[in-house]
């Protein structure tokens, strides 16, 4: 029999008790390691003995990314320094970067729930796996190879960019798994298309990371590409990296690793629970994590819990692609309004391309204007595209409630991204 990466877990009681157990341990690890942790929880009055049941989980304190930043250059260290095996880092947009401590089991634990994800997508060991994130001190490309080779398919690692080779390593080596970006994947799809290799390639999946890709975006790949299957992988560096979670071959709602972590979606602005399918901030607590575990993490990152079970028949639970962040979010017009929003609204309209911009300015009267840049599919006449401006402007009334100017531009006009594709342009300050 194959090996498995799924956890024997059979029942949601068992996955509970897994998690109960997790809890304590994590709550007693960081109270004994960090003096960090232990300040917080003191202060909030809970003890580790406290955690009787996972109820208690909401006595706990969050922990902020400001927490990680504060800290700096090793915040919330739980584990003495030579049990620390390697560190990784996020990208530091905002501030100074995050960095984060691994053990060789965090490493164990990451590479194991990393190779899961192939298994959940599928893969067999004859599949070769073309590795086309980021290496260096970011935890992507060196956690999609350590999966990979886990699982014990062929990794390609290529690294980002450079469509030239990424092309010749699709022809050279037949690999039929790519790993990107879901914009990578788009230029990938054209330059594939643009040179007429489609007929000399074996790629069959992508697993699209880092960020969220849009319905018409993942047609548009299928379509050029022939692909069987397209799967979203969630990961961010506080929470180990990509690897937490896959959407199996049914594709309604990504499985997350309920054995490593707990996952709450609270409302971002009272914290306490939504209900079961309504959107709200995902919050994350470690269940084995040594090196800098995370209790009561806010993400900022907005999702649904996806209630029923899946298809596949997988006792893991699920939630949903990731619809933006609480801090991304725009205001308006007095409206709140997350990019993934108009994102959903255009992906349920025919006609259009794979690219979109949204762009806020102020006027000269003091209003603010939105102007929707969408590309059209390829071959759409002059009549056709006045209507599919009107069925957009009127569809973004209906379900969002603002106003917004829409330009209609050519397939392939709107700049392609190795990267994660810039979408959101607010010009409002700079007016």
């Amino acid at each position: 029999m194959p090996r498995t990466f799924m956890p024997e877990i059979k029942t949601n009681e068992e996955l509970k008790q897994v998690q109960l157990e997790g809890l304590k341990w994590t709550v007693n690890h960081a109270y004994a390691g960090s003096t960090a942790y232990r300040k917080k929880l003191d202060e909030a009055g809970v003890k580790p003995g406290d955690i009787l049941s996972l109820d208690d989980l909401r006595k706990l304190p969050f922990t902020t990314s400001s927490d990680l930043q504060e800290g700096y250059p090793f915040p919330l260290l739980s584990v003495p320094f030579d049990q620390v095996v390697r560190i990784h880092a996020s990208s530091g947009t905002t501030g100074k970067r995050k960095v984060l401590c691994y053990t060789e089991k965090d490493i164990d634990d990451w590479t194991h729930f990393f190779a899961r994800c192939y298994e959940m997508a599928g893969l067999i060991p004859e599949d070769r796996v073309q590795i086309a994130v980021g290496y260096g001190v970011w935890t992507a490309g060196i956690s999609f190879q350590m999966g990979c080779e886990a699982f014990g398919a062929m990794a390609v690692p290529a690294g980002p960019g450079n469509m030239d080779m990424q092309c010749q390593f699709l022809i050279d080596f037949q690999s039929t798994v790519m790993c990107c970006t879901a914009s990578m994947g788009l230029l990938l799809a054209e330059e594939v298309n643009r040179r007429g290799i489609r007929d000399r390639i074996n790629l069959k999946k992508m697993i699209f990371g880092s960020e969220r890709s849009s319905d018409a975006m993942r047609k548009r790949i299928g379509e050029l590409l022939g692909l069987e299957h397209m799967f979203d992988i969630p990961g961010m560096t506080e929470l180990y990296g990509p690897g937490t979670g896959l959407d199996c071959t049914f594709h309604q709602g990504i499985h997350y690793w309920a054995d490593y972590y707990i996952l709450e979606i609270l409302d971002p602005d009272t914290l306490e629970p939504v209900p079961e399918g309504r959107t709200g901030e995902m919050v994350v607590t470690t269940l084995k994590k040594e090196g800098v575990p995370l209790i009561r993490y806010r993400t900022r990152d907005l999702t649904r819990m996806i209630p029923g079970e899946c298809p596949c028949g997988s006792i893991l639970p699920r939630h949903d692609r990731i619809l933006g962040r609480s801090d991304d979010m725009i205001i308006f017009r007095a409206v709140n309004i997350y990019p993934g929003q108009v994102d959903h609204v255009l992906s349920g309209i025919e006609g259009i391309g794979s690219e979109y911009q949204i762009v806020l300015e102020r006027g000269e009267d003091g209003r603010d204007y939105m102007m929707l840049r969408v590309e059209q599919e390829q071959g759409i006449d002059r009549e056709s595209a006045r209507a599919l401006s009107s069925t957009i402007a009127g569809e973004i009334k209906k379900q969002i409630m603002v106003s917004a100017r829409v330009e209609l531009v050519e397939y392939g006009s709107l700049p392609r991204s190795e990267r994660k594709s810039r979408r959101v342009f607010d010009n409002r300050d700079n007016s």
